[in-house]
C-alpha cells in the first residue's frame, strides 16, 4: 500500500498541505521565471532517497535555451549532482533491467531553440520539425521513466514548462499528457509492451518481476507563469484545457508586497481530499534551498 502521504522535502509546507502530497497524484506548481519552482522540484526529488530509496528525477522539457539549473541546484543544496541521459540514444533493450546500467536521473529532450514551442509561434515545416523530435524520443522518454520506476523511482519533476496564450496549441502540454497518461498512469505491464514491442514476450518474465504500482508515483509539475504577483496568479482566469483543471494540488509561488519589501511567498490554490492552509506562506531561497518563513 502507498504512504498516506508523500513529503515535499520542505517539512513545513508539508504541515501547510495537511501532511504533505497525497500519492499518485499531479501537482502543479506555478510561478514566474527565477521565483524558485526549480528549487521546490529539487526538494521533492532528493526526498525521495529518504522515504523510497531512490531520489526522483527529473524531465525537462524546456526549448528557450536557459537552464533550468537542476545540477546546479541540487549541488548546491544537498551536494547532489544528477546523472544526466542522453536524449539522442535509444534505449538498450537487451539487458535492460540490470541494476549496474546508467539510466540517468534526468533527461533534456528537446533540442534547444531559443523559442516557445507553441503552433501559434511555428510555421508548418517548424511543426513537422518539433513532431518529428518527438516521435523520435519517444523510445527514450518512455526507457528513462519506465527504468527508473522499475528500480524504484517514486516521485518524477517535469520542467521547462512555457507559457501560452491557449494550452491547446503548447507541443510541451501534449507531451506532457502522452507522458502522464501514458507511462506514469498506465499499468507498467503495458508500458513494458510499448517499450520492448517485438521483444517483449522475451522480457515479459523480467518486466513482471519489476512490476510496480503506479499508485505510489507522485508528479510534480512545474509551470511557467506571465505573472509574477502572487495576487495575479490567484485571481488568473482559466483557459479550457489548462492544466490546473486535472491536477489533485495546484501551488502557486509569487511575489507578494510587505510595506515597503517585496517578498516571495506561496499559496495552496487546490489540494483535493485533503485539508489545506488557506494563509499566503511567506518564504525565502539560500544555499538550502526553501525556507518557509515564520
Amino acid at each position: 500500500m502507498p504512504a498516506a502521504r508523500q513529503t515535499t522535502g520542505i517539512p513545513k509546507l508539508d504541515d501547510h498541505l495537511g501532511g504533505g502530497l497525497i500519492p499518485g497524484t499531479l501537482t502543479l506548481v506555478i510561478g514566474a521565471t527565477g521565483i524558485g519552482k526549480t528549487q521546490m522540484g529539487v526538494h521533492f526529488a532528493h526526498a525521495g532517497q529518504a522515504v523510497d530509496g531512490h531520489k526522483g528525477v527529473f524531465f525537462d522539457m524546456s526549448t528557450r535555451g536557459d537552464s533550468q539549473s537542476h545540477v546546479e541546484y541540487a549541488d548546491r543544496m544537498f551536494g547532489w549532482k544528477p546523472v544526466a541521459a542522453n536524449s539522442n540514444q535509444v534505449p538498450e533493450l537487451d539487458n535492460f533491467f540490470e541494476t549496474e546500467l546508467t539510466r540517468g536521473e534526468m533527461l533534456h529532450v528537446f533540442d534547444y531553440q531559443g523559442k516557445r514551442v507553441s503552433r501559434r509561434d511555428m510555421d508548418w515545416d517548424e511543426l513537422g520539425h518539433w513532431q518529428r523530435q518527438i516521435n523520435e524520443k519517444l523510445a527514450t522518454t518512455i526507457g528513462f521513466l519506465y527504468g527508473n520506476f522499475a528500480h524504484g523511482c517514486r516521485r518524477v519533476v517535469i520542467d521547462g514548462l512555457e507559457p501560452v496564450d491557449v494550452p491547446a496549441e503548447s507541443i510541451q502540454i501534449e507531451l506532457f499528457e502522452y507522458v502522464y497518461h501514458q507511462v506514469l498512469r498506465k499499468d507498467p505491464m503495458w508500458v513494458a509492451r510499448d517499450l520492448f514491442r517485438q521483444t517483449f514476450r522475451k522480457n515479459s518474465e523480467m518486466a513482471e518481476k519489476h512490476c510496480y504500482a503506479t499508485e505510489e508515483i507522485g508528479c510534480m509539475m512545474l509551470q511557467t507563469s506571465k505573472e509574477a504577483m502572487l495576487d495575479q496568479l490567484i485571481s488568473r482566469n482559466l483557459d479550457e484545457g489548462d492544466l490546473i483543471s486535472g491536477a489533485n494540488t495546484v501551488i502557486y509561488m509569487g511575489k507578494i508586497l510587505d510595506g515597503t519589501k517585496i517578498r516571495r511567498a506561496i499559496y495552496i490554490s487546490k489540494h483535493r481530499g485533503s485539508a489545506a492552509t488557506d494563509e499566503i506562506i511567506p518564504y525565502h531561497i539560500d544555499d538550502a534551498g526553501i525556507q518557509i518563513d515564520g
